[in-house]
């Protein structure tokens, strides 16, 4: 007969003493590359700036006096213009097309989908020719009833100058991709709060004026401008109609001069001006439609 001992209770290990974190030493992480980044960065621009400030080639006299003369002063003006008035149509053919997009009638979809497609395809200073030399096509224009008589009609000579077909070619080719920017950000917003304005029984005109376009701001806003820059920039492109906006009289004072170099730096100059000044414009009107917004 054995005797056996039952075998040893196990007992809960004794609780170890609370580590004390304020005697270690926090080591930050270091980013060597990223220094090193910086340096080279730094080390470009201000070479850049020492190049233009040293570099007779620039002919920084040649640039302050032609400035702010007049005939630029006046460039930039109609440059303003082409801008505020390819924009202002554009967006307003634009919203309507972004709509008829949204429609459910299929045949106002077809034709919208038709016009955005045929002016993103044409390039833009051909569709400024085109409106250019509408004469060409149509010497007389008449109203009446449609495949019917006209009741009164005039000749389309005096109709269609050089400002009005870049203002017409501009607007029309703005709209084709401001309907897209509609349309995306009306698509941004959520469809459950037109239903549930259509729920309280709101017109559909005040759901979109008051419910969907305030939100769909935001997302519209951020390539719109985009695009009014990119409009901005691209009225040079009218100096193949010798209409006197910016690079138009900047290259007819450097033909006659022949200081190329200071003369396209007065054009890069107020290019830069008027975009900052665009940009400047669009952070304040985000900043009003983002009220409310979690970012």
């Amino acid at each position: 007969m054995s005797l056996t001992s039952d075998p040893p209770l196990k007992t809960a290990p004794e609780p170890t003493p609370a580590e004390d974190y304020s005697v270690l030493k926090v080591v930050p992480v270091r980013h060597p590359w990223r220094w090193v980044a910086v340096a080279v960065t730094a080390v470009l621009v201000a070479q850049f700036a020492h190049g233009l400030v040293t570099n007779p080639g620039w002919e920084w006299e040649v640039f302050a006096r032609f400035f702010a003369t007049e005939t630029i002063l006046k460039a930039v003006w109609i440059t303003i213009q082409l801008t505020f008035y390819g924009t202002a149509l554009g967006f307003a053919l634009g919203i309507v097309l972004a709509f008829m997009r949204l429609s459910a009638s299929p045949f106002l979809k077809s034709v919208a989908f038709t016009y955005i497609w045929a002016f993103r395809s044409i390039p833009l200073i051909v569709q400024l020719l085109f409106w250019f030399n509408l004469t060409y096509l149509y010497q007389r224009l008449d109203f009446g009833i449609p495949f019917g008589p006209g009741f009164f009609s005039f000749d389309t000579a005096g109709l269609v100058g050089a400002m009005s077909a870049a203002v017409l070619g501009l607007a029309l080719h703005q709209a084709a991709y401001a309907a897209e920017i509609v349309r995306g950000g009306v698509l941004a917003v959520d469809a459950g709060q037109l239903e549930a304005a259509a729920a309280l029984g709101i017109p559909r005109l005040r759901q979109l004026r008051r419910i969907v376009l305030p939100q769909a701001m935001r997302s519209i806003l951020p390539n719109a401008a985009n695009e009014v820059i990119s409009l901005f920039k691209g009225t040079s492109i009218v100096s193949v109609m010798a209409i006197g906006e910016l690079f138009y009289q900047v290259q007819v004072v450097y033909g006659r001069n022949g200081r190329v170099v200071p003369l396209l730096m007065v054009a890069t100059v107020w290019y830069i001006v008027l975009t900052t000044v665009l940009s400047v414009a669009q952070y304040y009107v985000e900043r009003h439609f983002s009220r409310g917004a979690t970012r």
